[in-house]
């Protein structure tokens, strides 16, 4: 008999914790608002999904095969968090207040391919969570369900936080120590990420 409690409370302690989703999602709610960053997690959603899919249909045996690739994956995705990280620094500058826009659909979905912890968690739920005894359909459609189930809520939390911020984040002081909390976050996330 399938038990999912056990993969909604895994799913739910990863998709609450911090990380470059969230993080990053944190800093667009307070830049942009809710509703400008939804693309940002729709592409989230998408790009997880697809991954998460793929690592269940056997992708994770690469990096069984061939370690070195999980992990310049993860030193590529750290040098891209820590690229974010510069560039949300820079964000508060006046001259580049007018340059900057959310990040969208289509990155964020292609960001998660360099996400190191998008691929701790789509490796775990595909070793400990994977129910082989259903078909592909309905073993597909429930891991991203409950991932994403659980995921989507988490993802808004983090967003809607960072959107509460806003009219407190408009004066350049609070926006500055904001953006300077969230690059070091984006960067000690790289560093953790790199070191496992």
């Amino acid at each position: 008999m399938l038990d999912p409690l056990p993969f909604i409370t895994y799913a739910f302690v990863m998709s609450i914790t911090p990380g470059p989703n969230n993080v990053m999602l944190t800093a667009s709610g307070a830049t942009f608002g809710f509703r400008r960053t939804l693309p940002h997690m729709l592409g989230v959603v998408f790009g997880f999904v697809v991954q998460l899919l793929a690592v269940c249909a056997g992708l994770s045996a690469l990096f069984n095969r061939w370690p070195a690739l999980q992990t310049a994956l993860s030193w590529v995705g750290a040098a891209y968090l820590v690229y974010l990280g510069a560039r949300m620094l820079r964000s508060g500058d006046a001259s580049a207040q007018g340059k900057s826009r959310p990040v969208r659909f289509h990155e964020a979905a292609m960001f998660q391919f360099l996400n190191p912890k998008a691929w701790v968690m789509s490796i775990t739920c595909a070793t400990l969570f994977l129910p082989q005894q259903l078909g592909l359909v309905l073993r597909s459609a429930y891991m991203a369900g409950v991932m994403e189930g659980v995921g989507v809520p988490c993802m808004a939390a983090w967003a809607l936080f960072g959107s509460s911020l806003k009219n407190f984040l408009a004066a350049p002081r609070p926006r500055m120590v904001f953006n300077v909390v969230m690059a070091v976050s984006l960067a000690a996330t790289a560093i953790v990420m790199v070191m496992k």
